[in-house]
């Protein structure tokens, strides 16, 4: 597994993280420990979770998801040192208007909370799940750097931000001198490319990592889905509200053209889809690391051998005629959702 470093840090991470969304509502404990295992047996040393996991859950099974990484650790003696582990926090854990958010006070309880979860004296990369408009970011910023002075946190990151919205917080951690974002996770596949516009650029620009989600469309690039049919129950795209956010995302009749499209180029030249999908976003040269997620150990064996999978310039041109091709949303908030 190729290592990379994460954005201007001395920190190497494997160009796949594992991602566990999954966990603690489409898997339980025995299957995502089959999954973090066969992660652990290709090499992947990055593991991403957040403090609201599992996707789809209620406010009674949110930490569920690092409950279930802190007994993995617990199980696997050593494996806790070999592993960048990173969490997020914002999403409400509770009915307390005070239980959710980027406000010190959340921030805080947040992080103690999640250490206990997940069995650990420390957070390799602890990040801002998204952006938060009632709280000044001085206030975030200065939570987050006493988190790192403390020794809980190593470094930050930052998810679903704007490029003005980092920049601006870049900017005030150089001027105020505190730890600053040196990374951040967008949404990024073949079939959604917003983040090429001016956040790309400005990442660039300022040695951001990138930490794509979604790079196999929440597994509609599998190709397994049929635009005549329901999606599978107990799927990413009938699990409630998320269900409807990933729906609103990619169950579009433009979105099974161009994957029908994709599916029968690449059949042809004996690349399957899903791994195509995954070696077109690990080609980009802006991206650090892409997350892919599973709800079985199984599906790794398919999708991870496209970390190897090399794409052509007439493929990857196809690729790009895809993305041409799909309609373009005049909703500014397209890439938050």
């Amino acid at each position: 597994m190729k290592m990379k470093k994460l954005g201007r840090t001395g920190l190497k991470v494997t160009e796949v993280c594992l991602g566990t969304m999954t966990f603690g509502n489409q898997c339980d404990q025995t299957t995502s420990f089959g999954i973090m295992d066969r992660a652990w047996e290709a090499g992947i040393n990055f593991i991403d979770t957040a403090d609201a996991y599992p996707l789809g859950g209620t406010l009674q099974t949110t930490g569920a998801t690092e409950t279930i990484i802190g007994n993995w650790f617990s199980a696997n003696p050593g494996r806790r040192h070999e592993t960048i582990l990173a969490t997020k926090c914002f999403g409400q854990m509770s009915a307390s208007p005070n239980d959710q958010g980027l406000s010190r006070r959340h921030i805080f309880d947040a992080i103690d909370a999640s250490l206990r979860r997940l069995q650990t004296d420390f957070i390799d990369l602890y990040q801002v799940h998204q952006f938060d408009s009632t709280t000044p970011q001085d206030e975030t910023l200065r939570a987050m750097d006493d988190l790192v002075k403390s020794g809980k946190v190593r470094y930050v990151g930052c998810s679903n931000h704007r490029a003005s919205q980092l920049a601006k917080a870049l900017w005030i951690s150089d001027k105020l001198g505190l730890a600053r974002y040196d990374c951040i996770q967008p949404r990024y596949n073949l079939l959604f490319r917003e983040f090429e516009g001016d956040l790309l650029p400005f990442c660039q620009q300022e040695g951001v990592g990138v930490i794509a989600y979604n790079p196999l469309a929440g597994g509609f690039l599998s190709g397994k889905h049929r635009r005549e049919a329901e999606p599978e129950a107990g799927g990413r795209f009938t699990l409630g509200q998320s269900g409807q956010l990933y729906r609103t995302r990619y169950w579009q009749q433009s979105q099974f053209d161009a994957v029908d499209r994709l599916k029968d180029f690449f059949k042809d030249r004996g690349k399957p889809l899903i791994q195509v999908a995954l070696a077109w976003v690990l080609a980009q040269g802006s991206v650090t690391s892409a997350i892919l997620g599973a709800t079985k150990a199984e599906q790794l064996n398919d999708s991870l051998p496209g970390a190897d999978l090399k794409l052509d310039a007439e493929e990857m041109d196809f690729i790009n005629g895809i993305w041409f091709d799909l309609p373009r949303s005049s909703d500014p908030n397209i890439a938050f959702r």
